[in-house]
């Protein structure tokens, strides 16, 4: 408890992490807009005529009111997620950037215990801004559904399970972020490596799979995708499979796997990294 309460204080007078609050809090409301949106289109407009039928019935899956509802109840979580990971970067190239690795781990000798404890504080800030999104999102949810005469539909399984589901992607998120600090110990180099494979990353994987797909013929390339971090992500916070989807199961145990092999080879390398 004494290693997690001093890497809260040094992640609190930390000059950036406001920073990256109060742009995860925009994001999420320009995500609710958005996502309200996209909950009117679903609610008011019919399956269009000349749509082909294997994307009708995606269209016609994505319509119903429990798709809707979790994509709402998680609304901000692709912005939210990059704040919290680009957290946990500084949280270890701080020490680095100020020249207090050395003390850190000549006060503690077990370098193992300190990373544990920084992968815990990432996590729980993670959690933090998860619950602060949660605190929004509700609300905000509940009125946008009241518009369309759809009832809150927290009482229903699929939609707790993707706000829980949320929480713990929030908080590996987090752990992420930890591993790409330790691998690059620059803390510019680590944050812009960082946001531009989540963003431009992303988007890239997305049209590359999309365009093999199309090239080759062979669905299965589709599925691909789903082993990118943020991708999967967004799959497992799904209120119900869209056709040709793998289901949320799949990527929560991609994401866990991810946060567990980056957790375990950050720990590694801190504890055989010269500091000084």
């Amino acid at each position: 408890m004494r290693l997690i309460r001093s890497e809260f204080l040094k992640l609190r007078t930390t000059n950036g992490w406001w920073l990256f609050l109060l742009g995860a809090l925009l994001m999420l409301v320009l995500a609710i807009l958005f996502n309200w949106l996209q909950a009117d289109f679903a609610f008011s407009e019919g399956i269009p005529q000349d749509i082909p039928e294997d994307d009708a019935d995606t269209f016609e899956a994505s319509r119903s009111p429990i798709f809707q509802a979790a994509n709402l109840y998680t609304s901000g979580q692709f912005f939210g997620l990059m704040f919290v990971m680009l957290v946990g970067i500084v949280i270890v190239t701080s020490e680095f950037q100020h020249q207090t690795a050395t003390t850190t781990f000549l006060t503690t000798p077990h370098r193992t215990a300190v990373i544990l404890a920084k992968l815990c504080v990432a996590a729980l800030f993670g959690a933090t801004l998860w619950l602060v999104s949660l605190a929004i999102n509700v609300p905000a949810t509940i009125g946008i559904l009241s518009i369309y005469d759809q009832s809150s539909l927290l009482g229903e399984w699929p939609a707790q399970r993707a706000i829980l589901l949320n929480l713990l992607a929030y908080a590996l998120w987090g752990v992420l972020g930890v591993g790409l600090g330790v691998l690059i110990r620059s803390q510019i180099a680590a944050t812009v490596t960082a946001t531009v494979l989540y963003l431009i990353g992303t988007t890239a994987v997305t049209i590359l799979v999309t365009l093999l797909q199309d090239w080759l013929g062979w669905e299965w390339i589709d599925e691909v995708q789903y082993a990118v971090p943020s991708v999967a992500s967004t799959l497992m916070v799904s209120g119900t499979s869209l056709p040709g989807q793998p289901p949320y199961w799949v990527g929560a145990v991609i994401l866990v796997g991810w946060a567990v092999v980056t957790g375990t080879i950050g720990t590694m390398i801190t504890r055989r990294r010269d500091v000084s």
